[in-house]
């Protein structure tokens, strides 16, 4: 089974409207198994949006619920994970934010909030390791970006992979979690390579 992941940023900046989609379905290759099925992999995703994304996704049906600062999409994901979008003040000014909730643990939705806010209001830009590889993840194009198959080892299968070019092997298929800081520095757009590295919120 997929390790249920904590709350997590998964895209640095703000996302346009085709790069929202394509965030949507950044597991779209993900195997058919229990996780995607239970929507684990994508439960604690978020990603900051523009006002106009977050007021065009309001429009596209009525609201599951709308409270305050957040509404929820009537359409599941899966199980009982959904869209929430989030209208936030933080620094001074409003934000908004999409992420994937599970609507069976209430608390949840609160629990997103805060981490969002205490994430989007520390004073130094930084972006930790799973960060990294999770904006990695997101901006890799699904012909060079996989799940671990009948080539890895039965307990790596379903495992998130991407290419990589060695000098001496050329390309090969190596997992997320393996790269090392030199290859996330090459995948990363320059403008990120030299963030500060800090540990997850």
């Amino acid at each position: 089974m997929f390790p249920a992941p904590a709350i997590r940023k998964v895209y640095e900046g703000v996302a346009s409207r085709h790069e929202m989609y394509a965030l949507f379905n950044r597991h779209a290759q993900a195997p058919f198994d229990d996780d995607r099925i239970a929507g684990t992999r994508c439960i604690g995703e978020w990603f900051e949006i523009s006002e106009a994304d977050h007021d065009h996704m309001f429009e596209i049906l009525p609201p599951l619920f709308y409270r305050g600062d957040m509404f929820a999409m009537r359409e599941f994901l899966a199980a009982s994970v959904t869209s929430v979008f989030f209208a936030l003040r933080i620094d001074d000014r409003t934000r908004w934010f999409h992420s994937y909730c599970d609507l069976g643990d209430r608390p949840s939705l609160d629990r997103m909030r805060s981490e969002i806010i205490a994430r989007e209001s520390r004073p130094v830009r930084a972006m930790s390791r799973q960060e990294k590889l999770d904006h990695i993840w997101s901006i890799t194009g699904p012909d060079y970006r996989g799940y671990a198959d009948a080539r890895f080892p039965a307990d790596l299968r379903n495992r998130q992979i991407v290419l990589v070019y060695r000098a001496a092997q050329g390309k090969i298929w190596k997992l997320l979690d393996n790269l090392t800081a030199e290859e996330i520095a090459s995948k990363l757009p320059v403008q990120f390579r030299q963030l500060t590295e800090t540990a997850a919120a």
